[in-house]
């Protein structure tokens, strides 16, 4: 049995501002979000085998998650002097990548078939292989919650996770599903 008090331990010590069990059958994976991907605002759509195209259908995706009976929601939140305070903003991405990066790290050895969904898309290659050469690093890729179809904002308020923490702040959410 899953003991989330010790995972969200474990989250916080990796870095994470918060952390709370995810019910993996609250997920909901809508064609609405994968068709924001297609607007590209983040730069990623057809540019990275963590991003749509390349991601798996939301299909694949639903088939994939029935095998996990939980997960491990986390938060890195980053406190801004303003509403335009892009370098807090890419400050607290970084921290959240590294925090993401360090947690997947310790989960795995308990957890072989761990699937980490993260904010974003990935940015181990620059620029990535896609599409002309398989990804470099397939064991350490991670679809965004985003490509993989789910509203993040939802995704926390079905877990009782706040999702907006106050006035000049930015949250970035990621999760892992847990065998």
């Amino acid at each position: 049995m899953t003991n989330y008090e010790n995972l969200k331990t474990l989250a916080l010590k990796a870095g994470f501002d918060d952390a709370g069990r995810l019910d993996v059958s609250k997920l909901e994976f809508l064609q609405d979000v994968r068709d924001m991907c297609a607007a590209d605002k983040c730069h990623n759509f057809n540019r990275s085998w963590s991003c749509p195209p390349a991601a798996p259908s939301l299909e694949e995706m639903r088939d994939r998650v029935k095998k996990y009976s939980g997960g491990l929601l986390v938060q890195t939140v980053g406190h801004m002097e303003d509403s335009l305070d892009f370098e807090e903003m890419m400050a607290a991405a970084k921290r959240h990548s590294e925090n993401f990066e360090r947690l997947w790290d310790a989960l795995a050895p308990d957890y072989p078939g761990i699937f980490p969904m993260g904010a974003g898309g990935c940015g181990k290659c620059q620029p990535c292989t896609y599409p002309d050469a398989p990804c470099r690093f397939p064991d350490k890729l991670a679809y965004s919650m985003e490509a993989c179809g789910l509203f993040v904002s939802r995704v926390c308020t079905d877990n009782d996770m706040k999702y907006n923490h106050g006035k000049d702040t930015i949250c970035y959410t990621a999760c892992f599903l847990l065998e």
